[in-house]
């Protein structure tokens, strides 16, 4: 079961859900946010999903194609929306990782941060139910500002150095009124860095990652299954520049979920009453590692069957920044 946020005919907010590929209205909510919230105290969002009306029959895929599905998730207030990711955290993420840190002066024997970063996931990862395992590599990537919806351009900053896609597998978690995360489910993601800052120097990290992201289109309930294997494309126009599949889910993983939410909800800044997060769970596939560079008006896609519709969004920049700040003095 999958769900979806969009606009109507009027223009107005909906979810819908998706069952079996059918999709329906679901009556009397406007966000998935609301739904997560009375769900609270109705059993869980399964249970509630199950006792609420539906309505009309949607084409979700038209949708789609009309710009009119939202981000399956979002908050009313974007500042309490947090984006946050783990690298390092598959089983091949290690190799593209390293050559993009090791310097050129460097020798083949040594190990860079990442590498050791890497080994220490795969030695302590994925400890056993109930115990704690070693912590993954962690970035911020902004708030409900840095979503950008399906099917919408992503903005590149204008001064970035690069503008690649980055596929991977999204938690999707609410804080409830007792300061405990919630899982509401997982969804696609593009989380797009730039990979030309953060190969100058591992210290530009941080800077590579504050860009903006896409998320969905849906919005999968319950369990992420153990291998999950999508494909990450990027047209020009309509060819086909690039394509190569990804793997996610644990059985790809040198982390546990289980142990990669510990280590981000252990911090009491992210367990406030109402917030919702956005924690994306890493990558071993970039484009960027073959070598690829996308251009202005690129389509990234990244399609998974356990998620329903692919996610596509076309790259743009947006306008620079004058780079003043005013005295208010």
């Amino acid at each position: 079961m999958n769900l979806i946020q969009y606009l109507d005919g009027n223009g107005d907010r909906c979810v819908g859900v998706i069952d079996n590929q059918v999709a329906t209205k679901l009556i009397g909510y406007r966000s998935v946010y609301e739904l997560a919230l009375a769900s609270f105290s109705a059993g869980g969002i399964g249970a509630l999903i199950r006792s609420t009306e539906r309505g009309e029959t949607l084409d979700h895929q038209r949708l789609l194609e009309e710009g009119r599905l939202l981000s399956p998730v979002d908050h009313p207030d974007p500042a309490h929306l947090h984006v946050t990711g783990t690298g390092l955290t598959h089983l091949g993420s290690a190799s593209t990782r390293d050559a993009m840190h090791k310097a050129e002066s460097q020798k083949d024997e040594a190990v860079t941060d990442s590498m050791k970063m890497f080994r220490m996931g795969l030695e302590h990862g994925k400890p056993a139910a109930g115990s704690r395992g070693v912590q993954p590599e962690w970035f911020y990537k902004g708030n409900g500002h840095s979503i950008t919806a399906p099917g919408q351009d992503l903005h590149s900053p204008a001064f970035a150095l690069d503008a690649g896609e980055e596929p991977e597998i999204a938690g999707i978690y609410i804080i409830d009124q007792d300061g405990h995360p919630c899982r509401i489910g997982f969804a696609l993601a593009n989380e797009f860095s730039d990979h030309v800052t953060e190969r100058m120097n591992y210290l530009y990290l941080a800077h590579s990652k504050l860009r903006p992201c896409s998320v969905g289109p849906e919005l999968r309930l319950g369990p992420l299954p153990l291998h999950v294997e999508g494909m990450s494309r990027i047209l020009r126009g309509d060819r086909v520049i690039w394509e190569k599949p990804f793997l996610s889910g644990e059985g790809n993983m040198s982390h546990s979920i289980e142990n990669l939410e510990y280590h981000h909800f252990k911090y009491s800044l992210f367990r406030q009453p109402g917030d919702l997060h956005i924690h994306m769970f890493g990558t071993a596939t970039l484009s960027f590692a073959d070598g690829v560079s996308a251009q202005l008006g690129d389509t990234f896609e990244v399609v998974a069957d356990e998620f329903g519709m692919p996610l596509r969004n076309r790259l743009a920049v947006e306008k620079d920044y004058d780079g003043f700040t005013k005295d208010l003095l």
